[in-house]
């Protein structure tokens, strides 16, 4: 297949991020004797990140690619759905025919997702909770004689992947490299463990009164990363006559149902674009009795909220694009937060200070002031223009 056409859109685009790499490239080729023995509805493709794996395994498959509604796909991130979608209309490869989204996260959706699959293209998590829960899955729900084709950078590749692996499968095999990559073949589905194999995880954290649940692939798993720790002890500060917030990038949701539990007068969305972080939110919601009062919603940032409908948004942006370092996602959800501001309200943002935000905080959202400093993170809250 010719990939050069391929873009990240709606991602952040730049000269050194790429819309496909060596690690899809060897995947399809260890796969294709077994992709063109196989139908499309056999074939499930999971962390595809712009459409490669799918689109290229379609064009391997041939006529039987559009077979029982087409192959199966979860891509955690929301805006990878977007660019498959994106990048599927440009080869003429249509949603709900050739292939079809299915997000992972609840027990009912692991049915949906690899129920008789036969072939599985798996881009490897950098995660070993996330590679754990997506093999249980695999184990549980495919047909005894699937193979996974697990593919990755080596440099991003470590031999816990195979412990994880061998764990669900009796046999794993390992490709030669090739432009730096490898792919774990794995086979021979064994039932798991029911005491290790359950999702989420919970954990209780007694000094902040919080119970956090968290899938696999959730960013900092069931802990409490350290900038979120530091925005908790301001939160009663932030723009205390506000009625409603937003938790954007919410991850395991630690922020909006804390909002929710010290603050009953807000009405709180919790919104983030990974499949794992919405399942987990919302599970973290639940298991502190606040899921009548946290909304959870999956969203490419702030895209489906109107503007100007919020008082108070907090934030604690990732500083990676996948593997790369890269600003660009912070300052996308910074302009979508100073659009979806009301006048007069407030942004507060937890970031490593070596990163340098507030400039950028005051030219897109409004007047920025620091809040609080310690020896690693800042807090600050810029207030959007009335």
């Amino acid at each position: 297949m010719e990939f050069s056409a391929l873009r990240r859109w709606p991602d952040v685009e730049a000269e050194n991020l790429f819309a496909v790499d060596a690690s899809d490239r060897l995947i399809l080729s260890e796969a294709e004797a077994a992709l063109q023995g196989a139908s499309g509805h056999e074939v499930v493709v999971i962390g595809d990140r712009y459409g490669a794996l799918t689109l290229g395994a379609l064009e391997l498959l041939g006529s039987a690619g559009a077979d029982a509604g087409g192959i199966r796909v979860h891509q955690d991130a929301y805006s990878g759905e977007l660019a498959l979608a994106a990048n599927a209309e440009t080869v003429g490869a249509a949603a709900g025919t050739d292939y079809r989204s299915i997000a992972l996260g609840i027990e009912q959706n692991a049915a949906g997702l690899l129920g008789g699959a036969r072939v599985v293209l798996l881009q490897l998590p950098r995660s070993l909770d996330a590679l754990d829960e997506i093999a249980a899955a695999i184990a549980a729900h495919a047909a005894p004689d699937v193979v996974v084709f697990a593919g990755g950078r080596i440099k991003h590749m470590t031999p816990a992947m195979n412990d994880v692996l061998g764990a669900h499968f009796g046999r794993l095999d390992v490709s030669l490299a090739q432009q730096k990559s490898r792919v774990l073949l794995a086979s021979a589905p064994q039932e798991a463990n029911p005491a290790t194999a359950a999702w989420p995880r919970l954990n209780r954290h007694d000094d902040l009164g919080l119970t956090v649940a968290a899938h696999g692939a959730a960013f900092a798993g069931a802990s409490v990363d350290i900038g979120t720790r530091f925005l908790l002890g301001h939160l009663a500060e932030a723009h205390p006559r506000a009625r409603n917030a937003i938790d954007l990038g919410c991850g395991t949701g630690i922020l909006a149902t804390a909002l929710a539990l010290h603050r009953p007068e807000l009405r709180v969305l919790a919104s983030d674009q990974s499949a794992a972080a919405v399942a987990s939110a919302r599970a973290t919601a639940a298991a502190n009795r606040m899921s009548e009062r946290v909304t959870v919603v999956r969203d490419d940032g702030l895209s489906h909220q109107p503007d100007a409908s919020t008082e108070l948004i907090v934030l604690n942006p990732p500083f990676h694009v996948g593997a790369s370092v890269h600003a660009g996602i912070a300052l996308k959800l910074f302009e979508h937060a100073a659009r979806v501001l009301a006048p007069g309200g407030q942004l507060w943002c937890v970031w490593n200070s070596h990163l340098g935000y507030a400039p950028a905080l005051r030219g897109i959202v409004g007047p920025t002031r620091q809040v609080a400093r310690n020896a690693k993170f800042t807090i600050t809250v810029s207030t959007r223009a009335a």
